[in-house]
């Protein structure tokens, strides 16, 4: 069968990528402007040189124990040591696995039983147990920075029998959620993280004078893109204070304060950041955005290019882009544009057959922007499929599991997934992988994951948990589930239940178990909207944070954290205070709050005089 190009995007593939290894182009700018800065955490500055002899340092610590194509897992967060750990693992030849700094103990152990992991890099005090009783090796890191950790060390574990090994060639490796309960490893190649980086360099104009910010989560891939874009272009990274994660009125404060040029964002934080009103004298000229569907236009007041990214870490962080120039504006939801230089982009039916633009499949990715594929050659086999016949140039593809639609003018427009994956705050989650998290506790019989989404399109897990043989509360769950998921994985609520209901097939009823949540919910709420409250303050601070987090039973005593609060959903309540009651608090003032009625309190005493009370 032969394929018309009129139904492809992607081919011809756009300008070639040059060839270039990654660290050597770091190298270049050492050379080049080695007392130019590099990095910059906090009032402490690492020029070019100074990072070079940083990462030299680790590496030669290292060498000699660390073994090229080795799996390294770095669980530290944005700090110089992070900088220089990667730097160093690169140097060595090993794989850098970025883990993030608290993966959650359990999680951790896991993956250490199923990779072929020599060498684990943190906090010796967050390691797991296996890696606590074995030699550790003090790494020579600086211990300053906002999120740095006091200590580093390298610990030396012995490798599970038949665990997975990173495939030759790869240059990194990065974990996505898993329907087992076991998170995927993708390995992904230097060429393809090459000419990724090459894209991103010249579609922002990312060189020297520039400050990019520091700031994605070090588990997500997009952190990356920031770090070795930077350090590949001669432009400095900041590292992002933690609160300006939380806070998006703190963070464009930092960025102003900071000279952030080039930036990334989540598209969950990024949205509430758009909300706002565009802060002059930014200096800030290019933002990319991704790991959600962003679900409006900038306003025409932001004078920053807002590049609408998307791309699974199968295919190198980025594979199509949607450009909004400065001052553009627009109305409805963005699409995810045209692919990026070197990747090849099929909408298919599910037969792999490419379908007629206007119509909608599954997205389907290849090129050079591929990863290798993922540490399990089984998994591999049935997600890196053979490329449809009259596909030249192109041996195999990637299934994405997203639906799309591609116009006349080839640009992609986001329909959803094809399966029941969410992404919650930008983080991709199998609701499968958080079953098992609760699974794995005894007093467990079963778990049933769902998903709500709010009329904003927000999207959040909700468990309904079967307990075993003696009564056990949903709170008392919680604290084992954390230590096997990330934040965003979570349920926001737990629901103990006796059985399931189900549908003519014999599974279970997830619709009905909303529908019986929702009805539930509805009633509690009309039971508490006056009796809970004592002042008209508190009623305004539990009806936004009800709404924020889907609780309905939330009362003035709860805590919004333990209630399932997280970062995300501290910063849309922040901006939402600011809206209703004129009050505009920083994000450790509201994690110190002990209680909503504490938080009430605390917007009353910063209330403005004669703001009206929502």
């Amino acid at each position: 069968m032969t394929v018309e190009r009129s139904i492809v995007r992607g081919l011809p593939q756009g300008a070639p990528v040059p060839e270039a290894a990654v660290l050597d182009l770091f190298g270049d700018w050492v050379r080049r402007t080695p007392d130019a800065p590099a990095l910059t955490d906090g009032g402490r500055q690492w020029s070019y040189a100074e990072l070079d002899r940083l990462a030299d340092e680790v590496a030669g610590t290292l060498r000699g124990r660390v073994r090229p194509g080795e799996l390294v897992g770095v669980c530290l967060d944005h700090s110089a040591a992070l900088v220089a750990v990667t730097l160093a693992v690169a140097r060595l030849g090993a794989v850098h696995l970025p883990l993030g700094p608290r993966p959650g103990e359990r999680r951790l152990q896991a993956v250490a039983e199923n990779l072929w992991l020599g060498c684990l890099i943190g906090d010796p005090a967050l390691l797991p147990p296996a890696y606590r009783a074995v030699q550790q090796l003090p790494l020579p890191v600086p211990a300053e920075g906002a999120t740095a950790a006091g200590a580093v060390v390298a610990a030396f574990g012995p490798s599970a029998e038949g665990a997975a090994a990173a495939p030759e060639g790869t240059f990194y490796a990065v974990l996505t959620s898993g329907s087992t309960g076991v998170p995927k490893a993708v390995a992904v190649g230097e060429p393809s993280l090459a000419a990724m980086l090459h894209w991103y360099r010249g579609l922002t104009g990312l060189g020297p004078g520039d400050r990019h910010s520091l700031l994605i989560g070090v588990a997500f891939d997009p952190h990356l893109m920031e770090l070795w874009g930077t350090l590949t272009s001669g432009a400095a990274l900041s590292v992002a204070p933690d609160a300006v994660r939380w806070d998006p009125a703190a963070l464009t404060d930092w960025w102003r304060s900071a000279g952030i040029t080039v930036a990334v964002l989540p598209t969950p934080l990024a949205e509430p950041v758009l909300d706002l009103p565009w802060p002059e004298g930014l200096a800030l000229r290019h933002l990319s955005i991704g790991g959600d569907r962003l679900r409006r236009y900038p306003s025409a007041q932001v004078t920053a290019h807002v590049h609408n990214a998307y791309g699974p870490a199968e295919a190198t962080v980025v594979t199509s882009v949607h450009t909004i120039p400065a001052g553009a504006g627009g109305t409805g939801a963005p699409p995810i544009g045209l692919p990026v230089p070197g990747a090849v982009l099929l909408v298919t039916d599910p037969d792999g057959v490419p379908v007629p633009r206007g119509e909608s499949g599954e997205l389907r990715v290849g090129g050079g922007l591929l990863a290798l594929g993922y540490l399990d050659e089984e998994l591999t086999a049935r997600r890196f499929v053979a490329a449809p016949p009259g596909i030249e140039g192109v041996d195999r593809v990637y299934r994405t599991g997203d639906r799309v639609v591609m116009g006349a003018d080839g640009v992609l427009e986001f329909l959803g997934r094809l399966d029941d994956q969410v992404k919650i705050s930008g983080v991709r989650i199998e609701p499968a992988e958080v079953e098992a998290a609760f699974e794995r506790d005894p007093r467990v019989r079963r778990a049933v994951v769902a998903v709500r989404r709010d009329a904003a399109g927000t999207a959040r897990l909700l468990a309904f948990v079967q307990p075993g043989d003696a009564p056990v509360q949903g709170a008392d769950l919680l604290p084992e589930v954390r230590r096997w998921l990330p934040e965003q994985a979570v349920p926001t609520v737990v629901r103990m239940v006796d059985d399931y209901p189900l549908d003519a097939n014999g599974k279970v009823d997830r619709a009905a178990l909303m529908a019986a949540e929702t009805a539930g919910e509805d009633a509690d709420a009309k039971d508490a909207e006056d009796a809970d409250a004592a002042t008209d303050t508190e009623r305004t601070v539990l009806r936004l944070c009800r709404s924020l987090l889907g609780r309905a039973d939330l009362g003035p005593l709860d805590n919004f954290i333990d209630a399932g609060g997280n970062s995300l959903a501290a910063a849309r309540l922040l901006v939402a205070l600011e809206e209703e009651c004129g009050v505009r608090l920083r994000a450790p003032q509201l994690l110190r709050q002990p209680d909503l009625r504490a938080l009430a309190a605390l917007v009353e005493a910063h209330r403005p005089e004669r703001v009206p009370v929502s």
